[in-house]
């Protein structure tokens, strides 16, 4: 008789699975579960189930942007924030 169940190995750093690990806990889910789950989604949407995409380029200038705060403005009000606005 085959077995009903299949084992899945995975090396992950370790800060990754323990940060996961307590998300799935918060959720109230297992490892094991999470994993099904997201098992099941490839199989029912015949793919990943979220978009993966390589970022475009203005994405990317973006991103370096965001990263190292060029093109960023910081005010200590909201007050502030909103007059800059014309709110």
């Amino acid at each position: 008789m085959p077995s009903k169940t299949a084992t899945v190995r995975a090396r992950l750093e370790p800060d990754l699975k323990e940060e996961t690990e307590l998300i799935f806990e918060q959720l109230g889910l297992s490892t094991t579960e999470a994993i099904r789950i997201f098992f099941k989604q490839v199989q029912l949407q015949q793919g990943l189930p979220f978009d993966l995409k390589i970022p475009n380029d203005t994405t990317k200038k973006a991103i370096a942007e965001a990263q190292t705060r060029t093109q960023v403005k910081s005010v200590d009000s909201t007050q502030k924030l909103f007059e800059d606005l014309d709110i």
